[in-house]
């Protein structure tokens, strides 16, 4: 019995010096525990305001909520640029990766279909116009299809039945497609507009129902996010004229009950709903909140990432390639307090992110499922630059600026899981302990037969 269990033990001691030596059975359970412990993000929050450069939003801004409270909580992407101008153009990049075209630019006075609608190269739509044919897809088209819940939240909608109704909102009411919007001016009691509400431009949405059911008014969000059970995984939030800095003075009051609009009533509508969303269960479990604006002033015509027109607009930004420098501020659990990001991001990298986020990347032109321009070759996603403050890493797949000072976080996004090192440190130590119990087993084994 003795010698059986000296064998035993030597046949283990050898085993274990295998295994680290050669790291292959280590690093496997390294990974799977890795993967095991990866903290998904769950719940998105995405803000838009108005109008409002990088330079004015978070170097010059007096008010300092956005600026410098929020900047310090989260990340602060300082390259991050809008994808045209005027402002319906960009909110439709965001949820869809098309292109500006002339109606979108000039914010689709009149509601009307976009013809013929034929989807060309990259899965833009040809055309006029500004309602999407059923056959262009959107983000809120991949959640469904996913089987994953998502609202958009829309501030005053509804406020003035005569102007839109308080579900979908789109500003057909009640003629339908092919009428003029009278939501373009806002009115003391009713400061929506629905051209900062996209998923009115879609048939994708409009013919499914979805639209009068996810599309609501934004004093629904705080019922919503008491239970983790009603709070979506995907939140759209659009503030009114006044709220999210457009209008200055407003026609109607801020969120504290005075005319004062532009930046200062942007910050006031931040200082009462980012504390309404990171108080609740679903931003702790795995919450992010994106903070971003339409597009800079019309002077700004810059872009990034190698934006490309559309097949019927030659320049996005009207006088330029894009809708300038606005920058963007991300909070989450996953994101470190305090990061400072100049890597080039623009509304279709937004979308892509938030397709690789939730594994959505479905119904896309460009082989791998990304919507329209979202597909760009040279396109990324949020990386490691901006989910820096995860455990481990954030959802696998999703591609990445590799931060120089981090390298072994970016492998573990990468690869799934930390590689233990080949050579040096604790497997190493570990593998001549384990030879050394070996040999010493093995030598008394040997003497045991001896005697």
């Amino acid at each position: 019995m003795r010698r059986t269990r000296s064998v035993t033990l030597a046949l283990a001691g050898v085993a274990t010096a295998v295994t680290f030596l050669t790291g292959a059975p280590v690093r496997a359970q390294a990974e799977a525990a890795a993967a095991a412990a990866r903290p998904a993000i769950h719940h998105v929050w995405l803000i838009v305001l108005e109008n409002e450069g990088y330079q004015s939003t978070y170097v010059s801004n007096p008010n300092t909520y956005l600026s410098a409270t929020l900047v310090h909580r989260g990340a602060l992407l300082s390259e991050y640029y809008a994808t045209g101008h005027v402002s319906n153009d960009n909110y439709i990049s965001m949820i869809s990766g098309q292109a500006p075209n002339p109606e979108n630019q000039s914010d689709c006075q009149d509601y009307v279909d976009l013809r013929p609608g034929t989807l060309g190269p990259n899965g833009q739509a040809i055309g006029q116009g500004c309602v999407f044919p059923a056959t262009v897809l959107t983000l809120a088209d991949q959640l469904s299809a996913a089987g994953l819940t998502w609202k958009a939240y829309m501030e005053d909608m509804g406020n003035d039945p005569a102007r839109e109704p308080d579900r979908c909102g789109d500003p057909g009411n009640p003629s339908g497609v092919g009428s003029r919007d009278g939501t373009q001016s806002a009115e003391a009691i009713d400061q929506y507009a629905a051209r900062h509400n996209p998923f009115v431009y879609f048939h994708s949405i409009l013919g499914s129902g979805r639209c009068q059911t996810n599309v609501v008014p934004l004093n629904q969000l705080a019922g919503d996010l008491a239970h983790l059970s009603t709070s979506p995984v995907f939140s759209f939030l659009t503030p009114n004229l006044c709220n999210d800095g457009h209008d200055n003075p407003c026609t109607g009051t801020n969120v504290r009950g005075t005319h004062v609009g532009g930046l200062a009533a942007a910050d006031y509508w931040l200082q009462k709903y980012i504390p309404l969303v990171t108080h609740s269960a679903a931003y702790h479990d795995g919450g992010l909140i994106i903070i971003t604006t339409d597009e800079a002033s019309t002077s700004d015509a810059r872009a990034c990432c190698n934006e490309q027109a559309g097949l019927n607009s030659p320049q996005p930004g009207i006088t330029g390639p894009g809708g300038g420098q606005v920058g963007a501020v991300v909070l989450g659990t996953c994101v470190r307090p305090g990061t400072k990001d100049a890597n080039p991001y623009n509304h279709y990298a937004l979308l892509r992110s938030l397709e690789d986020i939730f594994g959505i990347r479905t119904g896309g032109s460009d082989g791998k499922g990304h919507l329209g321009y979202a597909g760009g070759a040279t396109l990324k996603s949020f990386g490691t630059d901006v989910f820096n403050g995860c455990a481990v890493a954030p959802p696998a797949g999703i591609a990445s600026h590799p931060p120089a000072a981090t390298p072994s976080l970016a492998r573990t996004v990468m690869g799934g899981g930390p590689s233990l090192p080949r050579t040096g440190g604790l497997p190493w130590a570990a593998a001549g302990a384990g030879l050394l119990l070996a040999v010493l087993v093995l030598q008394r084994f040997h003497g045991g037969l001896n005697r």
